[in-house]
């Protein structure tokens, strides 16, 4: 064996996300990319707000010397607290650059921390259904990721979570707005949440902390508010990115923050300070850095998104699709109609439909589709999406 044994198993087991993109590129090669219609990856096609492009081309006519230096570990002091002082009106509650880490995108953030958390062994819960890199991101570190049943609205199950909860497990990940399935956890969910971890902490006399991943924060839809997990739990740490809210996944620019009120902040900091460095990222794309410190709040134009929802729901309710109507992402989860999601997305394929099956984020008898794309391609999907569900029927 030449590769890492258990890099074999994960190449074994690809992404079923970037196995529907490849096959994409493939069907698009023969019919056309007109004519094939792809859900498959979560890649913005809306273009990032005109501001982002007039600040770089600045901030490029502005060079200075050094600025593609290294820098401190955590980034520029000044970005930092320009997106802490964001984040003080976003979370209700005072916080300082130097509760703030700037990362190489929430994934750079995700591994971050948990590099900062785990010994070996260590247990991570997550609600399913989930990302589906979560899996690997913890077995980088030596940890186990343990998923626990959501309602079937796919909402917080308290219950469900207390009952896995064990001496072994060092933090819950959650993902609200949730990918795959466009569910935003309640403030009531999330405060039950903490006083679960506070309890179950205190039983087994260790922190149990909270990490939440929000790269969706901004796409949300009639007028809903993410709740701040900083608001609802101590020990919480909360990484996002600029991927999605304004369209720039490829630039890999994130942040971390640490609740102010942490039991260990300045343990924290300090391990989260080492771990973005000998993880490799050392620091977060200076010039990002500088562009996104004048950007923050700013936002792609979420109206489209919110456009393109109608399209898709309305055109798979009148089909037969069954779905929880998601109130933030631009994903949708609808039930397969039958149990095998993986044989519903290859009758789906034959249409030239790609899309990812529910199984692949721990949510069989489901299937996602990232609605990112153009109207068109919504539309001019309906009649397959049509004919497939119709051929169940009869």
């Amino acid at each position: 064996m030449t590769i890492a044994k258990h890099i074999d198993v994960i190449l074994s087991k690809s992404s079923w996300i970037r196995k529907m993109f490849e096959e994409g590129a493939r069907l698009k090669a023969i019919h056309g990319a007109g004519n094939v219609y792809d859900f498959s990856l979560g890649n913005p096609n809306l273009d990032p707000p005109e501001a982002f492009k007039t600040i770089l081309k600045t901030l490029l006519d502005q060079e200075t010397p050094g600025c593609h230096a290294y820098m401190a570990n955590t980034g520029y002091p000044e970005v930092r607290k320009a997106v802490a002082d964001y984040l003080c009106s976003e979370q209700d509650m005072s916080i300082s650059a130097a509760e703030i880490i700037m990362t190489c995108g929430a994934a750079g953030g995700l591994n971050v921390i948990l590099k900062a958390l785990l010994d070996p062994g260590d247990e991570i819960l997550t609600p399913t259904p989930h990302f589906v890199e979560y899996g690997f991101y913890v077995g980088n570190h030596g940890g186990v990721l343990k998923t626990v049943p959501t309602h079937p609205d796919f909402t917080l199950d308290i219950a469900a979570i207390s009952h896995a909860i064990t001496p072994k497990t060092k933090a819950v990940l959650i993902n609200s707005p949730n990918n795959p399935t466009g569910q935003i956890y309640s403030g009531e969910s999330l405060s039950a949440l903490g006083n679960l971890l506070t309890e179950k902490g205190k039983s087994y006399g260790r922190t149990i902390y909270l990490m939440s991943d929000e790269p969706y924060r901004k796409v949300v839809y009639d007028g809903v508010t993410v709740p701040s997990v900083f608001a609802c739990y101590p020990d919480s740490i909360m990484t996002t990115s600029y991927s999605k809210d304004i369209s720039i996944p490829g630039e890999r620019i994130g942040f971390i923050a640490v609740n102010p009120s942490a039991t260990y902040k300045d343990q924290l900091l300090a391990a989260m300070a080492l771990t973005n460095r000998i993880l490799g990222f050392v620091n977060a794309p200076a010039l990002m850095q500088r562009v996104i410190a004048r950007m923050q709040g700013a936002s792609v134009d979420i109206a489209a998104y919110a456009r393109k929802r109608e399209l898709l729901c309305n055109g798979l309710s009148e089909s037969g699709y069954v779905f929880v109507k998601p109130p933030g992402t631009f994903y949708l989860f609808p039930r397969t109609p039958i149990a095998d999601d993986v044989e519903f997305v290859r009758a789906l394929q034959k249409e030239l439909i790609l899309v990812v099956p529910g199984s692949g984020f721990g949510g069989p008898g489901h299937f996602r589709i990232a609605f990112c794309v153009s109207d068109e391609t919504i539309i001019k999907s309906l009649p397959g999406f049509k004919r497939v569900m119709d051929s169940y029927k009869s």
